[in-house]
């Protein structure tokens, strides 16, 4: 299982959420609103306000989540950051339930 953070233009979150839980990409996306961004693109310090996606997914579905983010996202550069979970020191309904939904039998 893997937790995805992904940050877009909040005009964006939604359709991106609702698409990734959709195609059963995703079991469940967070969108937390109004994550205010600092970083560097082309030299500059750029400020933006973005959604950040917190996703959940399963790990036979997080290579073409990736993939699916990219396709839909309007950034060049794309944030997919994919951590794996500790399953072991995770709720096992929890885990087994982003299986089921994302792995085809939810």
């Amino acid at each position: 299982m893997f937790v995805v953070l992904c940050n877009c233009p909040p005009a964006e979150a939604k359709a991106l959420a609702v698409t990734l839980v959709k195609e059963g990409l995703a079991a469940c996306v967070n969108v937390l609103p109004g994550v205010r961004s600092f970083y560097v693109w082309n030299g500059e310090l750029q400020e933006d306000i973005e959604d950040t996606l917190l996703i959940k997914s399963s790990s036979g579905r997080v290579e073409a989540l990736g993939d699916r983010i990219r396709e839909l996202h309007s950034y060049d550069t794309v944030e997919v950051l994919a951590l794996p979970v500790d399953e072991g020191c995770s709720d096992p309904r929890y885990v087994a339930w982003v299986r089921s939904v994302c792995d085809g039998a939810g």
